[in-house]
């Protein structure tokens, strides 16, 4: 009887993300309880609709896929979902993609009927005269099914090519199921006194490759894994408001790795840092896409400031609308939580072919954080070896330059939709070394940075301090967290006090917030295009970077400032493209001059970004030059020609051995400061306002300012 209800929903997911299945014999082998399918291909239309980001699946292939259903006890133990070898190869979208657009859509619209076929159907199952099992009971079923859902993926293969990169992301095994609250495997189900789903990942052997490619497509010589057999966990919380949720209105992951190794060569610096710039363009949404293609939109950039808003410059354009399909950066993250499936809920489809579905919680709570007991990171030269070869590349041999290591380092991201956004970097030891030619023992490096104290010393507050994975955290306690989206709240809690304590060597803090007031103005007559007929909202934007340096002590010598500039050569040993082009400037002499209403906004509030950096008992270092000056080259040359004769090699061999040279001490010069403080604060929008402040004969000073 169960296998009507459940069979249909099983395989809805199954061919939303997997084309050209036979619904017959996929529904046959379920009901069996085992399902096996071997070299399927993912719907990769689908995939990147989910994704929303300008990035295009150039082929994804899963080698099997295997579904237990426990029929007989289907109440009691997980569905269990196991992909053996899924292959993803992934590059940034094409400067023209027509071709691909038009296909894209066709096979969109043919995944999206084929993954709609079987949800009518079971909803027509629930409707339908059984009596025998109650629609409530088969819905609460449904639920347990769905949250307790294990999946296993076994050789996970993630390729991004772009120009001369590959970068590869292999994962041995993984694996995701449902524990209860002491983080143990169990059979969980929401309950009105715990309305909280726990999950818990656990990856093995993860392997990160970076490679140069040739124009043809071909490596020739790979580099060393920049990250080799790494193992780590991962702890997801999921708050809901009632049992009939679909969707958690905060979630919190938690990632924790105790060891963590990195290696960077002087080739790979340079693809590290593209996909790093790919990463801040992302967020900023300043990459050019096609035409024909509207533009990803970050938090800072996804809505208009007061100075856009209110008609200051001309022919802006209106503010975008955010609740389509086009969102910003945190309305993607929000995105990849997977929605639960409640078909009591949904609506028939009209004629018009849209169905109507309840909406999803307007700004949900989105919190993210990792943790790295200890990490070290080793910048390595490469040098080709001298033996030829008769086949195949040549190989290189890497020899470490610098080494950076770390203790304690955290990564914390809170966010709630697109008007909050706080990002915060810790570490609770750091030390650089510079790495000889012929050492690479710890112990005979020489660190010229360094700063904070070991992990083991710090007790009352630590680096996951209220993580999941600290036992004297509220969620491991039965107690609801406390989110801290306010920004005064924030500026308290988050001080330099509390963080020495917890961190101890550094920590950086980004915070943008966005507020916004809906103001409804009616049309009054006026031209539909005019800004009177427009719903104008007032937008403050801010957005502060701090930084905080613990008591540390820097040394500056000759060989640090050859390393570091060498490091520098090697980053910018590329011929890559920017991801976007500075737009020219364009002014417009007629442009009209604001308003008294929109000066008197303009001096209320002004969006702004600020930086705040300080030190605190910091001593540097400052020695004089290592090395000694070597003789002219007309006294090298004169010496080479001369002919020495015998007795002149006898009377060199008479005469006494010129005493040994005097090592004379280098000079240093030591700075110290028991606290330095820098601050910075520039207008958000300084491209809109400078025109109009230069439209005022006598602007006020806090727009001068």
């Amino acid at each position: 009887m169960l296998e009507s209800y459940i069979a249909p929903m099983l395989m809805s997911y199954v061919n939303k993300y997997i084309k050209n299945l036979k619904p017959s014999d996929l529904q046959l082998s379920l009901w069996g309880g085992d399902v096996v399918l071997n070299n399927l291909d993912l719907r990769l239309d689908v995939l990147e609709q989910e994704l929303k980001l300008p990035i295009t699946f150039l082929s994804g292939h899963i080698h099997e896929l295997r579904v237990h259903v426990p029929w007989a006890r289907l109440g009691y133990e997980p569905v269990v979902i196991t992909i053996n070898t899924i292959e993803c190869v992934l590059k940034l979208r094409d400067a023209s993609p027509a071709e691909t657009d038009s296909t894209s859509s066709k096979t969109s619209t043919a995944s999206s009927r084929a993954s709609s076929v079987d949800r009518p159907k079971v909803k027509r199952q629930l409707t339908g005269s059984d009596a025998d099992l109650p629609p409530g009971y088969v819905q609460t079923l449904m639920n347990r099914v769905v949250n307790n859902v294990s999946l296993v993926v076994n050789n996970l293969i993630l390729k991004y090519v772009e120009d001369d990169i590959v970068l590869s992301l292999n994962i041995k095994s993984a694996e995701c199921y449902s524990v209860n609250e002491f983080w143990d495997r169990a059979f969980v189900d929401l309950s009105t006194q715990d309305l909280v789903l726990r999950k818990l990942i656990k990856f093995s052997d993860m392997t990160v490759c970076l490679d140069k490619r040739t124009a043809v497509g071909k490596i020739e010589m790979y580099q060393e894994p920049m990250i080799f057999r790494c193992s780590f966990e991962t702890r997801i919380f999921m708050m809901y408001d009632s049992l009939n949720a679909k969707l958690p209105y905060a979630t919190k992951i938690n990632t924790y790795c105790a060891d963590l190794n990195i290696s960077i060569s002087d080739i790979q610096l340079p693809m590290y840092l593209r996909l790093v710039q790919l990463c801040v363009a992302l967020y900023y949404g300043e990459i050019d896409l096609p035409e024909g293609q509207p533009q990803q939109e970050g938090p800072e950039d996804g809505q208009k400031s007061m100075i856009e808003n209110t008609g200051v410059l001309d022919d802006s354009p209106p503010p975008p609308d955010l609740s389509g399909d086009q969102q910003g950066w945190g309305s993607w993250m929000w995105s990849l939580v997977p929605e639960l499936v409640t078909f009591e809920e949904e609506e028939t489809e009209g004629e018009g072919g849209a169905r109507g579905r309840p909406g999803r919680p307007a700004e949900p709570i989105l919190a993210f954080s990792g943790y790295v007991k200890k990490a070290v990171v080793t910048f390595k030269l490469t040098e080709l070896t001298q033996e030829n070869m008769f086949y195949g590349p040549q190989k290189l041999i890497f020899k470490p330059y610098l080494r950076l290591e770390q203790d304690g380092s955290a990564l914390e991201i809170l966010m709630r939709g697109e008007t909050f956004f706080d990002a915060q970097i810790g570490f609770t030891r750091f030390q650089l070394f510079c790495m000889d030619e012929g050492e690479t023992t710890r112990e005979m490096d020489p660190c010229f940075l360094h700063a904070g104290e070991p992990v083991e010393n710090k007790t009352s507050s630590h680096f996951f301090s209220l993580s999941l994975f600290d036992d004297r955290s509220p969620e491991n306690n039965r107690v609801p967290p406390d989110f801290v989206l306010d920004v005064e709240m924030h500026q308290r809690l988050y001080n330099e006090t509390a963080m020495l304590q917890r961190y101890g060597a550094f920590w950086m803090d980004y915070l943008y917030t966005m507020d916004i007031e809906d103001k409804n103005v009616s049309e009054s007559g006026s031209d539909a295009g005019s800004h009177s007929s427009q719903d104008l909202s007032s937008v403050r934007e801010s957005s502060s970077k701090r930084f905080l340096f613990a008591p540390g002590q820097a040394t500056v010598t000759s060989e640090v400032v050859q390393k570091l500039q060498k490091f520098q050569e090697c980053a910018n040993n590329h011929e890559y493209e920017p991801y976007s082009q500075p737009k020219p400037e364009v002014v417009d002499e007629n442009r009209p001059r604001p308003t008294p209403e929109e000066v008197a906004g303009m001096e209320e509030f002004i969006p702004t970004r600020s930086m705040h950096l300080t030190l605190l008992s910091f001593t540097l270092h400052l020695c004089g030059a290592q090395s000694l000056d070597t003789p002219a080259p007309e006294l090298q040359e004169h010496r080479k020609g001369r002919r020495v004769s015998r007795q002149d090699s006898k009377q060199k061999l008479l005469e006494r051995p010129k005493p040994p040279e005097r090592v004379y001490p280098l000079p240093t010069l030591v700075l110290q400061a028991d606290r330095v403080d820098v601050q910075n604060t520039v207008p958000m929008y300084r491209h809109q306002l400078v025109p109009a402040v230069s439209c005022l004969l006598q602007p006020s000073g806090n727009l001068l300012h």
